[in-house]
């Protein structure tokens, strides 16, 4: 029986590949990588999947996560900033154990942006010669209920430096079931990219109209200089390398052309992509107060 490693496992996309794996018919044998099994396995205990140490911080983890493993779905962790010491020492040992496919979850646009970790990451899985797949999907409507939603909930607005540029967007749930699929038969995915989006193209202040019309309360946009968006992030205790991470991720597509939008979720599962109103009827429950 083949096994697959998911890093990440209790993140947002690990969860959700590992939740769809258990929905999509395979011979495959489930491994979650976990930092600490014992404190982290009781979220991944409903699903049929066994549990294996793995901490991207922790070089002495990499060997024995990988024995046996014949599909890797990979991730960069927002603590992994070093490409040279972790990725190219870990995709090393990877073709070492006999990893066959590496499944990575990269970001849409980065055969173009060689500035992001993302471009370099593939680059090295390419260089391997292990079989790939990259994902590269759009920006997570996910970010909403996680590091944008305490300005959402507490402050109702949306509170970033990205003007009037327009963004692609995409429900984890659908890059769950597009990588799920893919793992489930990976033969027909060997060395392809795709580009994973919903069928929208939305500036900030149009998801916060759909935000106020759904959620029944007023939600504003509100998109500061760069100096007081630091300031104001500075001043909430956020880390400087996040606060950068933020600004590369919002400012900079204000100089970029309109990002496409791509059919890849539905020809890879059979479904139309998760919509933004959608989104926000399903988790009104963590978007409002």
């Amino acid at each position: 029986m083949k096994k697959v490693l998911i890093t990440g496992a209790t993140g947002n996309v690990g969860i959700e590949v590992i939740k769809c794996l258990s929905k999509v018919n395979h011979p495959i044998q489930v491994f979650a990588g976990l930092r600490n099994v014992e404190q982290h396995q009781k979220k991944l205990a409903a699903y049929n999947v066994s549990f294996v140490k793995f901490d991207f911080t922790d070089s002495t983890t990499y060997k024995s996560a990988l024995q046996n493993c014949n599909i890797l779905f990979l991730l960069m962790p927002p603590q992994v900033s070093n490409i040279e010491k972790h990725f190219k020492y870990f995709i090393a040992l990877a073709k070492a154990a006999g990893v066959e496919h590496i499944l990575f979850l990269s970001v849409q646009g980065v055969e173009n942006n060689k500035i992001i970790p993302h471009y370099r990451i593939e680059k090295l899985i390419a260089k391997s010669n292990i079989a790939y797949t990259f994902l590269r999907p759009a920006y997570f409507m996910q970010n909403f209920t996680t590091v944008l939603r305490n300005d959402m909930v507490n402050k109702r607005i949306i509170f970033l430096p990205a003007g009037n540029a327009k963004f692609t967007l995409i429900d984890v749930r659908d890059i769950g079931m597009a990588a799920a699929t893919i793992i489930a038969d990976i033969k027909n995915h060997i060395n392809k990219a795709y580009e994973l989006t919903s069928a929208e193209r939305l500036t900030f202040g149009e998801m916060a109209n759909k935000f106020s019309a759904k959620l029944g309360i007023k939600i504003q946009y509100q998109s500061p200089n760069l100096l007081k968006f630091y300031l104001t992030k500075r001043k909430e205790k956020v880390p400087t390398k996040f606060i950068l991470v933020m600004i590369m991720l919002h400012y900079f597509q204000r100089f970029r052309k309109e990002p496409p939008i791509s059919d890849c979720i539905e020809k890879i599962t059979g479904r139309q992509p998760i919509s933004f109103d959608q989104f926000i009827v399903d988790n009104k429950a963590l978007l409002v107060n």
